[in-house]
């Protein structure tokens, strides 16, 4: 490493050293310098930095995930919806949906009918055979796309109560 970027690195360190609080310069046998705000062992020097004032944040021994997960706590005035109300809400939401289902398969169709079992007609503007090829390959993606929206809304629908 050279003394340009190893003065650079320190520099780093030493503008978040307000943050960090502590740095140790680590240097392993064998290995190279390095500085880092965690002690590695028995090869990293605590380093006395003027102006460091700041502490350390505690570092926790056990992962917070060790604690068992307490449940939310459920609002006595959860709002509380009436079955017909609910009923009426399906509805709506199932002919929304129902809709949505019968302009996609429309629009499925006609790419269905443009791509032409992978052939489609070369227009005007299609002199170029790459660009044709782009038509064709943006035709497939398409009816892919529009493929996988129609299964999505036949499985929305379906989990409808």
């Amino acid at each position: 490493m050279t003394t340009s970027l190893k003065l650079s690195v320190l520099l780093a360190l030493l503008a978040s050293a307000a943050a960090q609080a502590q740095i140790y310069k680590c240097q392993p046998p064998g290995g190279s310098v390095e500085f880092t705000d965690i002690n590695r062992g028995s090869y990293c020097k605590l380093m006395d930095l003027p102006g460091m004032t700041v502490p350390a944040p505690a570092r926790r021994s056990a992962p917070a995930s060790a604690r068992p997960p307490q449940p939310a706590p459920a609002p006595g005035e959860f709002p509380r919806v009436d079955s017909a109300e609910q009923k009426a809400r399906d509805a709506d939401r199932r002919g929304i949906l129902e809709d949505e289902l019968k302009n996609e398969q429309l629009k499925l169709a006609e790419l269905r009918r443009e791509f032409n079992g992978g052939e489609p007609e070369r227009r005007g503007d299609e002199r170029n055979y790459a660009k044709y090829q782009e038509r064709v390959a943006a035709l497939r993606d398409s009816i892919s796309r529009s493929e996988k929206n129609v299964d999505a809304l036949k499985r929305e629908i379906a989990n409808i109560r």
